[in-house]
């Protein structure tokens, strides 16, 4: 884990809060675990058939079965439960998941998530993201400031596929964190790195800035 992608699962941490069920996505997501002590209360459910996730295994696992949502090796605590596709899609579309932890390609000012596929590219298809955009009772997404071409990730109007509207809560990024304020995406914290001249590079759309700001430490 790098030193953008610790300051934004740590930041995703602070979201978290004894009880919850949370959903963590493919990518950044699968990260916050690591930074959870075990003792934290926080259940982390996996879409291809888990509750009671653990960190992730950097080089792999002695059972090959043991995988995120992302095929990626990882951890089951102590009283993790395991179970088939059509119980984990219920848990999903019954509406109990607190809270899904998804990443982005595109987040609209509006709440707009992309993050299923770029065209032109080789893509799985849109497997369970776009029900837990939808059904989770919150939506975290997590994201890097600006993609590979210096455009920020918080667009004015997605123009990728959608995977679901106006569905994302709070978007992090090592820069800055946003929250969905009366249909906006609205700039509530900056990290203490960064300015506001920073944290609107590469932004193509007006955000509105909360006032007073939060602390990031909140």
């Amino acid at each position: 884990m790098n030193e953008q992608e610790r300051t934004i699962v740590e930041r995703c941490a602070r979201e978290l809060r004894p009880g919850m069920v949370v959903n963590l996505g493919i990518g950044l997501p699968t990260l916050v675990p690591s930074v959870l002590p075990k003792d934290s209360g926080v259940v982390f459910h996996s879409e291809n058939g888990f509750v009671g996730m653990g960190a992730p295994v950097p080089g792999g696992t002695p059972d090959n079965d043991v995988i995120d949502a992302g095929g990626r090796a990882c951890t089951l605590l102590p009283g993790a439960a395991c179970f088939d596709s059509s119980l984990s899609f219920a848990l999903v579309r019954g509406g109990h998941l607190d809270l899904a932890v998804l990443g982005a390609f595109e987040v609209g000012i509006n709440g707009d998530l992309a993050n299923w596929i770029i065209p032109g590219k080789s893509a799985p298809g849109i497997g369970g993201g776009m029900e837990l955009a939808q059904k989770a009772r919150r939506v975290i997404v997590l994201s890097r400031h600006l993609d590979k071409n210096g455009r920020g990730k918080l667009v004015a109007r997605c123009t990728l596929p959608l995977t679901a509207p106006c569905c994302v809560d709070t978007l992090i990024t090592e820069r800055a964190l946003f929250r969905l304020r009366n249909g906006r995406m609205t700039l509530t914290s900056i990290h203490p790195d960064h300015t506001r001249e920073s944290v609107f590079e590469g932004l193509d759309g007006v955000v509105d800035v909360a006032d007073p700001l939060e602390p990031w430490d909140a």
